[in-house]
């Protein structure tokens, strides 16, 4: 990562929280939605936001992130602004796939990252293995671009 994060601080509790731009900053998304697919070995999940302006180029990240994976060519299934409890129905409705939510106070931004169930991520093995791969510069880049997911709204998708 260009402008590293510690990830010990910041990855923690269910997902990632930081002051905005020094604690994290926007291409940290990126990051943490690419390991968040890899680690969950996801070829689909759900993400959404608070509709706040500084939660913008956070979510656009996380999209780019998730669809840049490996090779599980995730379908990002846009929620557009939604609320905790309207992300986790979205999630049951989908099938129990994983999701990530993007929040700002002030100058904190909040990434929560989701199981299928619905519970904010545990340490153990995720969270762990998450800071693991951003501390050692592990990039979990496609293997070719057929590997690559795409990003849809979840309304054209999930009725």
């Amino acid at each position: 990562m260009l402008n590293p994060i510690d990830t010990d601080q910041v990855i923690r509790d269910g997902g990632a929280t930081g002051r905005f731009p020094d604690e994290m900053h926007p291409a940290a998304a990126w990051w943490i939605a690419a390991c968040f697919v890899v680690t969950l070995r996801a070829d689909q999940i759900i993400v959404a936001h608070d509709g706040q302006p500084a939660t913008e180029k956070y979510f656009e990240l996380l999209c780019q992130g998730a669809i840049n994976a490996q090779h599980y060519a995730c379908r990002v299934l846009d929620l557009d602004v939604a609320d905790e409890d309207e992300l986790i129905m979205a999630m049951k409705d989908a099938d129990r796939v994983p999701g990530m939510r993007v929040t700002t106070a002030g100058d904190q931004v909040t990434i929560t990252l989701y199981d299928r169930a619905g519970v904010p991520l545990a340490e153990r093995p995720s969270l762990y293995l998450i800071r693991r791969m951003i501390a050692e510069d592990r990039v979990p880049l496609p293997v070719n671009t057929e590997c690559k997911g795409t990003v849809r709204p979840y309304k054209e998708v999930v009725q």
